[in-house]
C-alpha cells in the first residue's frame, strides 16, 4: 500500500471551473493534478486538484486574489 503523503487540495464550485484550474496550472507550471473529491471533504463538484503541500501558500495566493473561482482549500492526507 502507498504511503500517506500530505497533500494541499482545491475544491470548485463546478466541473468546468475545475477544468479552468488545471488549464490555468499547466500555463503557470503549478505542480499537481486532478482527482476525485476524497471522501473526507464536501465540494460542490466531485473533482478537486490535488498539490503537493508546499504549494499550499501559492494557492492560497491565487483564492485570495479571486483570479479563479475556488470553492475551498484543504490540507489532507492522501
Amino acid at each position: 500500500m502507498r504511503e500517506k503523503t500530505l497533500c494541499t487540495i482545491v475544491t470548485f464550485l463546478t466541473p468546468t471551473d475545475a477544468m479552468a484550474f488545471e488549464c490555468f496550472a499547466g500555463q503557470h507550471d503549478l505542480p499537481g493534478r486532478l482527482i476525485p473529491v476524497p471522501s473526507a471533504v464536501s465540494a460542490g463538484c466531485g473533482i478537486c486538484w490535488c498539490a503537493p503541500h508546499e504549494e499550499a501558500g501559492a494557492l492560497g495566493a491565487l483564492k485570495a486574489a479571486n483570479t479563479l473561482a475556488i470553492e475551498a482549500i484543504y490540507t489532507l492526507l492522501i
